[in-house]
């Protein structure tokens, strides 16, 4: 029997879950190739409860997790800009275990739902230039790429290449 998937919004009492989830996926995706300082760091001051106590209480964001059989197994976050004209695609992360199963591509249809429904038509995010899976991922899906920034972990200043879906 095919498990079921389901998304839905974060509960104001389950931001503790989401810390949870966030560390172990941010973890998996990117400790093979940072040091353990600043992934410390960037766990510390970018996951910790109050700063995703503060995300979920910003109006501009949505999260949402995705759970099979009630376990939360990912999530996404979306940010909308004050013009309300695009919707920026935070964070979509998934537990390794769950990689490869449709997971990552029904958060992205979700986010896409979004800005549809809000009459949004430019969806754009940040992806780490040294993650080719997801870039790859957002290029099946439209995306292309457009510039790139500094995203800093630690204190290792990284680029992400910034990319861009028009709907």
């Amino acid at each position: 029997m095919k498990n079921y998937i389901n998304i839905r919004p974060l509960k104001s009492s389950e931001i503790e879950s989401w810390q949870i989830i966030s560390r172990q996926t941010f973890r998996e995706t990117f400790a093979t190739f940072n040091t353990e300082e600043n992934m410390s760091l960037y766990l510390a001051n970018n996951l910790s409860f109050r700063k995703l106590q503060d995300e979920y209480n910003d109006l501009q964001s949505e999260v949402f997790v995705t759970e099979v059989n009630e376990e939360v197994i990912g999530y996404l976050k979306v940010n909308h800009t004050k013009d309300r004209k695009t919707l920026e695609i935070e964070r979509i992360y998934v537990l390794k275990d769950f990689h490869g199963q449709g997971v990552g591509q029904l958060l992205l249809d979700k986010a896409i739902a979004i800005a549809k429904n809000k009459n949004i038509h430019l969806i754009w995010l940040g992806v780490w230039e040294r993650n080719p899976r997801a870039i790859r991922f957002y290029e099946k899906n439209g995306f292309v790429p457009y510039g790139s920034h500094v995203f800093k972990l630690g204190n290792d200043e990284q680029r992400d290449v910034l990319m861009r879906l028009t709907i």
